[in-house]
């Protein structure tokens, strides 16, 4: 489809606030979730814009130049890249993360994880203390990361069986000035990794196989499958997480993982059989159990 297809209309000469709206018809036609959403983010970085230059300039004409940039932009949403991959970031718990082909966007549901971790801390009011962190499967760093700008005196290692996904994340921790705290490191689940740990973290590839393909556009066909599919049932990252998690916490450590949709049961039963206590099932904003958190008994 070509950008002048893409948004019948769109060209020099509409306004901005004109160029705006045709956009959001078109989304909204293209069956895209959040149109308004998505026209405004993507013509404001067309037009080198910020939300409040959007409203004051609305009634600007375009120069030919800026109704392409806009049109080229909009014809990659209608053929459902993500918004945050058009842009190449993402923002998660309130801190921008870049995103690459090679990592999973940063999905709002996953903040349940660092919600639940930060819960588990303060109970027991460690959060000034020099805890030790294992992201497992890091992809951006967000999850790390997030919890790094909360925890002020935490160190961490991060894991990735990508080494581009671990130059991703290693460019987002120089980014947001956490380098110095965090090490990064290629392997399988933690094959590469010793010592024990406070609290492990991870969002595990947790899509049955043969599920990916019934995935909506923008994961199935945008999302490296390397960070989607969890083995024929969903769970081979669970039972590697699960087996490696007591050689690598600290007697009381947590093991927080975020579980895909009807794995509780299943996760649970993996945690007990590697001999963790599952402590609680924290639900997302949607109020599916999104973050098992269990613990090395002491």
């Amino acid at each position: 489809m070509s950008a002048a297809r893409a948004v019948p209309g769109l060209k020099a000469g509409v306004s901005v606030a004109d160029a705006q709206r045709l956009m959001v018809r078109t989304f909204r036609l293209a069956g895209i979730d959040s149109p308004g959403a998505d026209a405004r983010a993507l013509i404001c970085a067309a037009l080198h814009l910020t939300r409040a230059q959007l409203i004051s300039q609305s009634d600007r004409i375009l120069e030919a130049r800026e109704a392409s940039a806009a049109a080229a932009l909009a014809a990659r949403r209608t053929r459902r890249e993500p918004v945050s991959r058009i842009l190449g970031e993402k923002e998660f718990w309130s801190l921008p993360f870049r995103v690459t082909p090679d990592v999973l966007v940063p999905r709002p549901e996953t903040e349940t994880i660092v919600e639940a971790a930060l819960d588990e801390i303060d109970s027991l009011g460690l959060r000034a203390e020099k805890l030790k962190i294992l992201d497992i499967g890091t992809g951006t760093a967000a999850l790390l990361l997030a919890l790094l700008t909360e925890l002020p005196q935490a160190l961490s290692v991060a894991t990735d069986i990508s080494s581009a996904a671990i130059a991703v994340a290693r460019g987002n921790a120089e980014r947001l000035e956490l380098t110095p705290r965090c090490t990064f490191v290629v392997c399988n689940v933690a094959d590469a990794i010793g010592g024990r740990f406070d609290l492990i973290v991870s969002n595990p590839p947790y899509i049955a196989r043969g599920a990916v393909e019934t995935l909506e556009p923008e994961v199935r066909d945008f999302d490296p499958k390397l960070a989607l599919d969890g083995g024929a049932d969903g769970l081979d990252a669970y039972r590697a997480i699960a087996a490696a998690a007591p050689g690598l916490l600290r007697p009381g450590g947590w093991l927080i993982v975020e579980l895909g949709i009807g794995q509780e049961a299943a996760v649970r039963a993996l945690a007990s059989v590697a001999g963790l206590q599952v402590k609680t099932v924290r639900p997302d904003l949607a109020g599916i159990a999104r973050a098992l958190v269990a613990q090395l008994p002491m």
